[in-house]
């Protein structure tokens, strides 16, 4: 089925943190709630250690952004025909925007004390 098709489809990359890879075929209107799905669904063999309880908590990972679960490949402009890669991550909840320099002040803010003996 899919070998007609090779111009129509995008060829997935998934890294996990592992290391480990395997690669899936998608269209431009697979969404990542999709791809974490049919990921789920299909879960490779060698990636055993690696399973999750469920395709809720699988994200993926592109140019260092995760992505949302409605955001499809085609709203990526990812190229027809090749291959992309992005990280597959078992997380329950995404990181708010700008939120990472807030966490980091919070987290200097706990340690700035001092005893006075």
């Amino acid at each position: 089925f899919f070998s007609n098709l090779p111009g129509l489809l995008i060829n997935l990359r998934l890294i996990l943190v592992s290391g480990k890879t395997k690669e899936f075929l998608f269209t431009l209107n697979d969404s990542a709630a999709d791809i974490a799905k049919h990921v789920y669904d299909n879960w490779p063999m060698d990636w055993e250690e690696e399973q999750v309880s469920s395709p809720n908590i699988l994200r993926l990972i592109y140019q260092g952004r995760f992505l949302h679960g409605n955001v499809t490949l085609g709203a990526l402009k990812l190229p027809l025909g090749k291959s992309t890669v992005m990280h597959l991550v078992a997380r329950e909840t995404l990181p708010e925007p700008n939120s990472q320099g807030q966490r980091n002040r919070e987290k200097t803010g706990e340690s700035n004390c001092c005893v006075i003996l």
